[in-house]
Order: C-alpha cells, then structure tokens, then sequence
C-alpha cells in the first residue's frame, strides 16, 4: 500500500472505541493469536477478567464486528480479528515490550558473535529473529548505491586479468574479475589505484558513472581498452541483483493456516518470486518499523499473510532490511518486541 493510502486508512481505523471495546478487541486478538480457534464471549469471561458479564461481552463483539473489527466464520458462534482490527490493536493496543528475560539473554548471545561481513551480521540478526518468534524471516542487503566508497583497491592477477575490490562504509565488500584486450603491467595498476581513489574515496557508489570514465581518460594516458572495462565491470557488480536470505522457512508450515494448500503455495510462490520479496523490503519508511496486513500489501500474492520490515541500521549505517512473513494471525506485540530490542542492541542502547 502507498504511503499516503496507508495513513488514510490508518485513519479510519484509528476512529475512537470507548475503553471497554479496546479491551474486549485486545482480548479476542491475543487470545485469536494464542489459540488459532474463533473466541466467544465465554473464553474471554474464563480468561481475560473483563469485569462485565457474557451477555455485554457479547454486545461488545456484535457492535466490534458491525464497525468492522471483526468476523464472524461460518463453523462457529465466535469471532476472529479482521484486518482492519489488528491494524487497530498494532496501532493501538500491543504491548511494545512482549519479551522474557531468556528471549533478551538468547538475542544477546547471538548478536555478540564476531563477524567479518555486514551481510553476516545481517543473517545473524535475521536467524535470531526467526528463533524468537518462530516465523520466516527475509534479509536483505543494503543497496550499493547508498553507500560511500571507502577504498577501492585492483589486483594484478595476469597480464591480461585485475581483480577489484570496493569497499563501502557499511563494510559491504564488492569484488569482481576484469579482463583486457592488451596487456597491462603492475605500474599501470598502482597507478589505477591512486587515480580511483583519489577521485572515488569519500563519494556515493553511484558516482562510478560516465563523468569518471571521461575524467580518467583525461588523467590518465592509457587506452580506451583500458580504462574502459574497468569502468563497466565496476557499474556492474554495484547494479548486481540484491541476495536475499531466507531463515526459518520451515516454521511457517508449523501453523495451521498453512493446512491450507492454497496458502501454502501461495506462501511458497512469495518466497520463491525474488523480484515480489525485493520490492517488499525496499518499500516503506527508511527508519521505521512497518507493517502491512494482508491487502494492506497492495500485491494479490501476499493478501494472506502479514509483513513486518525491519530497517537494519547500526550507528546510522543503513545495514539493509529484515522482514517477517506470516499469517495475519501474526503474534505482533511479540514481533515487533523483539525488533525493538534487537535494534536498541545493535546501537548500544539496552
């Protein structure tokens, strides 16, 4: 959903219940989340302490139900959230620090393994939130051409081979394989080496463009055959298709909405469609967490599931984005919980 259709409809769900219907709402949203089973007006009584009768509990879920909060299914007298309801319980009413003290000591012992790579810690975060909430999590790098080149650095392999190296100030590593035409020497490269970094270093990715290649061969004396491979062999490694990793796939069929083989294979299309799970985590608000409720997503293919994106940030360094695909039915004060500690971890924060 667009940024704007998604505040309007934010909006109108946002019209105000009186306290009772939020709780009764609550309720039946935690219990649904819990149980997977219709909640009637006795299950909330037994095991909610609403201080109202059963009759006015059920009063409240038929007046939830006409203003659009719930549905009623056929095979039973109770009632499930709609989607307009959980979006109003994820604005509204989760508890934003849904988390034990062995999830906090679990995700820190995780996040505290060295690595070498953001794409590592990137899967590392991703995992651990997969093992918390027991949902499949989607990771995504952070695009190239947000990011400032640190150093770029060529390898002499051959007398016709150069390997080289971008590295960004994420910590994202490119590297790539270039060949030539003619034959080229060690002085030529160290030359490469301070020509593109002293025009490169300190810039965004993207700088790595036609002016460069013009300003080189003004620099510098060598031939087209040259400069310009390296030129086009650097554009395309940067412009190279994100690598999406995917944890915890097999949790999802550990739900009963996935007894369903429609929705099964639905779930299986989405994961399997890279170009659907790209867009997916590249939209949204960059420093937020985002949620999108079944048709909420706009795409046909995602209409029963629910995402959350999670942007992965450290230091304000843009890390790339993680996000969880799951029912509708999705344990949201539990999911966006554990993002929260995860993010305040990250950045020194707990």
């Amino acid at each position: 959903m667009s940024a704007n259709k998604l505040t309007i409809y934010n909006k109108e769900v946002k019209k105000l219940l009186d306290n009772r219907k939020k709780k009764v709402l609550q309720a039946i949203v935690e219990q649904y989340v819990n149980t997977a089973e219709p909640v009637s007006s006795n299950a909330l009584t037994k095991n909610y302490g609403l201080d109202c009768s059963s009759a006015t509990i059920r009063n409240e879920m038929a007046e939830l139900e006409k203003s659009g909060y719930l549905d009623k299914t056929h095979t039973s007298s109770g009632r499930v959230p709609s989607e307009k309801g959980y979006r109003y319980y994820v604005d509204e009413l989760l508890n934003e620090n849904d988390i034990s003290i062995e999830e906090v000591k679990y995700i820190s012992d995780k996040l505290e393994t060295k690595v070498n790579e953001i794409e590592d810690l990137t899967k590392i975060t991703a995992n651990t939130i997969s093992e918390v909430t027991h949902y499949t999590t989607v990771s995504i790098g952070p695009k190239a051409t947000n990011q400032i080149i640190e150093e770029i650095k060529f390898v002499l392999l051959g007398s016709r081979m150069m390997m080289a190296v971008i590295l960004t100030d994420t910590g994202m590593i490119k590297e790539t394989i270039i060949k030539f035409d003619e034959d080229i020497n060690q002085k030529q490269v160290e030359t490469m080496n301070y020509m593109f970094n002293n025009k490169l270093k300190g810039q965004p990715v993207d700088t790595i463009d036609r002016p460069l290649e013009e300003y080189l061969y003004d620099e510098m004396t060598y031939s087209v055959n040259v400069i310009k491979p390296v030129i086009e062999q650097l554009k395309k490694v940067i412009a190279e298709d994100d690598k999406i990793y995917l944890e915890g796939t097999n949790k999802a069929f550990e739900l009963p909405e996935f007894n369903s083989l429609e929705v099964a294979k639905n779930f299986v299309n989405v994961l399997d469609t890279k170009e659907l799970v790209a867009d997916m985590l590249n939209t949204g608000f960059a420093d937020d967490i985002k949620v999108y409720i079944g048709e909420e997503s706009e795409k046909e293919q995602l209409k029963d599931f629910s995402v959350v994106t999670f942007k992965h940030k450290v230091n304000g360094k843009d890390l790339g984005t993680i996000g969880i695909i799951g029912p509708k039915r999705m344990d949201y004060s539990k999911v966006i919980s554990v993002m929260k500690y995860i993010n305040k971890k990250l950045n020194g924060k707990d």
